[in-house]
C-alpha cells in the first residue's frame, strides 16, 4: 500500500505520481509567481542531525518563497531520542506545525517519528535514502533529454543512499541503470531486490559491476558521489583505497556517449571522485541539478498537502 502523507521513500510514490510531482516541479520553476501565496500561514520544521547546504536552503527558501514559514532545529538544537524520546518530540510538534523534514543518520529516525506526526513528513536523507535529491535528478534529465526519453544512467562510487534511490525511482520510470562500485560496497541488497522488482514491472534493467568502465560504456548519464560520506571519516584510508580508479574523469568519459552528460549531488570532492576539469566541462550538469532541488522540493510539498 502506498504511503500518501509522506515521502520517506521513493516508493512512498508510484509512477503516476512522480511523474505528477515532476511535471508540477517544472510550473513551479518556470511560473513561481503563481505559487507565492500556496503556503500562506503553514509553519513546517527542519530537524537536521547532519550538516547541510542544499537540502537546508532549498526546503527554508522554497517554504518562505510559497509563503510558508520554518523553524530550523540543527544538530545540538533536538537530539532525537537521546535529550528525548523520538515519539514524544513528533507527538508535540505534531501540534504546531504542518510538516516536516528530517535529516537523520537512520533511517528508522523517520519511520518512528512518522508514527505520531500527522502532517507530512519528507526525508530530507537517511542513511537508506535521499528521494528528494533522486527526484531532482531525474527532473534534471528531463530538462535535458526530453520528457519521454529514456537515457541510459551510470553510477560510479558508493553504494549508498543517493544510489538507493536513484536506482529506485529509474526502475519505478522504466530508465535503465547501470552502476559501478568497488567489492563490498554494493547497494543496499533489500533497496536492490525492490529496484530489479519494480524493472521487472516497468521494463527497465538495473545492472551492477565492479569495472566503471563497464558501466559507462554508450550510457547518456555519468553520475558520481563522494566517497566518504558524512559520518564515515573514520573509514577514509580503507575508502580510498577500495575506490581507487573509480574516479569520474576526463578518461571515463570516453567511453560513454560523446556527448555524455555529467552529475554530482554535491559536495564533491574534486581530485578524488570526479576531477575539476571534468565538473566545470560543458557535460556538467551539477549546478543545474542543485538549482532543482529547490522546484523539486516545493512541487512535493505542494503534492503532499494536497493529497
Amino acid at each position: 500500500m502506498l504511503n500518501h502523507n509522506h515521502l520517506i521513500s521513493i516508493t512512498d510514490f508510484d509512477a503516476k505520481r512522480v511523474r505528477a510531482i515532476l511535471a508540477l516541479a517544472h510550473q513551479v520553476k518556470k511560473y513561481p509567481a503563481q505559487y507565492r501565496n500556496k503556503l500562506q500561514g503553514k509553519m513546517f520544521g527542519l530537524i537536521f542531525e547532519k550538516p547541510s547546504t542544499r537540502t537546508w536552503i532549498s526546503f527554508e527558501s522554497g517554504i518562505f518563497g510559497m509563503g510558508g514559514g520554518v523553524i530550523y532545529l540543527g544538530p545540538e538544537d533536538i537530539k532525537l531520542g537521546i535529550r528525548e524520546e523520538v515519539k514524544d518530540v513528533a507527538r508535540v510538534l505534531n501540534r504546531y506545525l504542518a510538516g516536516m523534514v528530517l535529516r537523520t543518520f537512520s533511517h528508522q529516525t523517520i519511520n518512528e517519528f512518522k508514527k505520531y506526526f500527522e502532517g507530512p513528513i519528507i526525508n530530507g536523507l537517511s542513511d537508506v535514502e535521499h528521494p528528494c535529491q533522486a527526484l531532482a535528478d531525474f527532473m534534471t534529465i528531463e530538462e535535458q533529454f526530453g520528457k519521454k526519453a529514456k537515457p541510459v544512467i551510470a553510477f560510479i562510487g558508493d553504494g549508498n543512499n543517493v544510489l538507493n534511490s536513484l536506482i529506485l525511482l529509474g526502475a519505478l520510470l522504466g530508465i535503465d541503470i547501470h552502476y559501478a562500485t568497488p567489492k563490498n560496497h554494493e547497494p543496499n541488497l533489500a533497496v536492490l531486490e525492490q529496484a530489479k522488482a519494480l524493472a521487472r514491472k516497468s521494463g527497465s534493467k538495473i545492472a551492477g559491476t565492479n569495472d566503471p568502465l563497464e558501466a559507462v560504456r554508450g550510457v547518456d548519464v555519468i553520475y558520481t558521489d563522494v566517497w566518504v560520506s558524512m559520518g564515515e571519516e573514520s573509514l577514509r584510508d580503507q575508502k580510498m583505497k577500495a575506490f581507487k580508479g573509480m574516479q569520474v574523469n576526463e578518461a571515463l568519459l570516453k567511453h560513454a556517449k560523446k556527448n555524455v552528460r555529467v552529475m554530482h549531488c554535491l559536495p564533491a570532492h574534486r581530485g578524488e571522485e570526479i576531477t575539476d576539469g571534468v565538473m566545470e566541462s560543458k557535460h556538467s550538469m551539477v549546478f543545474d541539478q542543485a538549482e532543482n532541488r529547490l522546484h523539486v522540493q516545493k512541487a512535493v510539498l505542494l503534492h503532499l498537502l494536497q493529497s
